[in-house]
This record gives C-alpha cells, structure tokens and sequence, in this order.
C-alpha cells in the first residue's frame, strides 16, 4: 500500500524565521519521505521546496504604526489562509515565530483538530507573561530556544521541547581575531570597535548620531581607532551615510560595511550594539559589549512597566543578572556610551570573566537546534522520535 505523503503548513513571517525553518525542514525532509510545506515563507524555505502561498514581505512589518497600517492586508491573509487550511487540513501546522499573526491562526486550526507547533516563544518572561494562557488553548506543542523557557510552560501544562539556539550552531566555537582583521586589512595593533546600530530602519535613524559622536569621544581619548559599521540592507546604509554626511563625520575612521556583521564582531576589542538578537551573536562570538537602546518616549513609558526583569539584554536575561552594562533612552548619551566602551579596554580582568561567561552560555544553546526540533516534531506526523 502506497505511504500517504505527509503535508505540513507551515508560516514564518521574518528572514530570521525563514533561516530557522529552512534548516527544520531539511531535517524533516530527510525523516519523513516525500513531505510538503505550504504557507508562508520566504526564499531559504522556498529553496528547501516550500509552496507559498502568500509572501513573506506582507507579514514582515515592524512597530506599532506599520501594523496598524497594513493590519486590513495581514488580517485578510490571515483569513485567506485559515480558509485555506479548512479545506485542505495539513497533518500538522507550525508556526514559527510571529505570535500576533500565528497563535490566532493556530487557535482556529486546533479547534479542527489540527496539531499545531509553535517555533520560538515570545518573551513571555520578559512581559505579558498572561498570554500563556491564550498560547495554551492555540498549541499542541512549544519549541523553545533558551532554557529558562520550558519550565514556565511545564508549569501551565503546556508541552514544550528546549531545541537551543540556531546561532549557537552557526557561529564559532573559536572565532579568531586576528586572523579576521587579516582578512579584512585590518592592523592588528590598533582598537577596533563594531557599532550595530540595529536592523530596521527606525532603529537606525533613532541611533547614528549618537553612534557617530560616540566615536567622536573615544578618538579623543584613542586617535588610532577605527569603527566598523555593518548595516543590514541597502535602506538602512543609505540612511546611516546620509546622518553621517549631516554630522559632518565623513572624515572619521568609519568602516562601513553592507552585511558581515560576525566578521565585524569577531575583528573588534568591544562591540556597541542595539538590544535584540544581536546581543546574543554578540555573546556567542565572546566580545565584551554595551547595550543600548532609543525608541520614542512614549513607547518607552507604555512597554517599561509592564516589563517583569530589569534587564532588556538577551546576554544579561541569560545569565539572570547584569554581566554587560544596558544604556537605554536618556541614559544613551554618547559620552556614557564611550566611557562604558572604554571601561572594558582598560580592565583586561573583566573581559577574561566575561569570555567564561559566554562561553558557558555557547554551549548550553548548542544543542543541534534544527535536528532537536524535528524530532520533537515527528510524533506529531505519526513517527517516532529518533527516525533518521
């Protein structure tokens, strides 16, 4: 008798989303013959074989206003697709990431009796720790990245799998210094600092200027710096040089730089990053750094109360206490930043402390993330863990 082929719907709405699936789904494809995705996904998943049905893009929208702005098209997607999956159930639906967008569209296919997974939970224990119980009713199952994360789920009866992280397997156990300014003709004997001033455009926009007088503060105090500033895509460069050229700081040792964000972090003595994901490549690529952060004021004063640590640093959440210094909104200026980047120059002590630290937290999220999710995931296609 022929074996049914097994069909997976499958939504990511990011291009961090769409790298995490990717790897998934080659690992399902190699335990489950024949298998098929459709949904949502960008070209990582549509290489690995993926039927989209809507683009990756229409999701991909960042803050409050953009959301409100194309809400009418992303619920409409949602609707589209949740008919869709009605009339042709997949055996099993994974959501990965994009909680506003996936746990309703989850809590709809688990009311048919669809398994659903969801691939990466929300900070649920940075704030509105109360969804929990929303997430409970929408999924069959969580896939966690960090290990403080299952325990909050086992408490509320919610089954959940910790997968660790994807960057922890992409990035160097070692990564080498010298050899990386090698590659990028860098000399060796002069401190190099990287500046990620963030992925979105916003993020850019709130943070160069001070970024750029930043520098200014630390080549007064070290001339023979130079400052490395990967920017993710061709929007955000162009507004970061436009701020540049506005501030008259095109003669400063600036490198800028269109991606190679780990050659960046990897080349630099310390790193002033912008807090996010970032953070953590940061740690797993054992740099001492600063985190900072602006948004608008009045974002700042609806999201800190409600915000459960006092830390907003993926490094420091990890480690449950401050092992890197966090400057947010006013207290961001660029002479707080530089003297914070200096202390670590100057204390050869602290960063070897620091470097134990990451290290310990490098291995804890190296867990062969995607093939750990796909076995989690198999029992769920009526196989069993373990299958290769």
């Amino acid at each position: 008798m022929t074996q049914q082929v097994k069909v997976i719907g499958i939504v990511a709405g990011e291009a961090s989303g769409d790298l995490l699936a990717s790897h998934m789904m080659e690992e399902l494809k190699r335990a489950v013959p024949g298998v098929r995705f459709i949904g949502i996904g960008g070209p990582k998943m549509q290489a690995v074989g993926m039927h989209v049905l809507f683009p990756q893009e229409k999701l991909a929208v960042f803050g409050y206003v953009e959301v409100l702005k194309h809400y009418c098209e992303i619920a409409s997607i949602r609707r589209k697709l949740r008919a869709y999956f009605y009339a042709h159930p997949p055996d099993l639906f994974i959501g990965i990431d994009a909680p506003d967008f996936n746990f309703d569209l989850e809590l709809k296919l688990k009311e048919r009796g669809i398994p659903t997974i969801h691939y990466v939970s929300p900070s649920i224990w940075a704030w509105r720790g109360d969804r929990i119980h929303k997430i409970k009713r929408a999924i069959s199952h969580m896939l966690a990245l960090f290990p403080f994360e299952p325990p909050l789920y086992e408490k509320a009866g919610v089954a959940v799998t910790y997968v660790g992280h994807p960057l922890a397997d992409m990035l160097p156990e070692e990564p080498n210094r010298d050899a990386m300014r090698k590659l990028m003709s860098l000399p060796t004997q002069i401190k190099v600092f990287a500046f990620l001033p963030g992925s979105r455009q916003s993020e850019v926009r709130n943070l160069a200027v001070t970024f750029i007088d930043t520098a200014r503060i630390i080549l007064q105090k070290l001339p023979e710096s130079i400052f490395l500033i990967p920017l993710a895509t061709i929007e955000t460069r162009r507004i970061f040089e436009e701020i540049l050229r506005h501030c008259g700081g095109q003669d400063l040792p600036i490198r800028i730089q269109f991606g190679h964000a780990h050659d960046a972090i990897i080349a630099a003595d310390v790193v002033l990053v912008a807090s996010g994901t970032a953070t953590l490549e940061v740690a797993l690529l054992k740099r001492p750094m600063v985190i900072t952060y602006k948004m608008s004021a009045l974002l700042y004063w609806l999201l800190k109360p409600k915000a459960y640590q006092p830390y907003f640093g993926l490094p420091n959440i990890l480690a449950g206490k401050f092992v890197v210094p966090e400057l947010l909104q006013n207290d961001a200026t660029p002479e707080n930043l530089a003297q914070a980047l200096l202390n670590w120059l100057s204390n050869k002590q602290a960063v070897t402390e620091l470097e134990a630290i990451f290290t310990n937290m490098y291995s804890t999220l190296r867990q062969g993330n995607a093939h750990k999710a796909a076995q989690a995931i198999l029992p769920y296609l009526g196989m069993q863990e373990g299958v290769k």
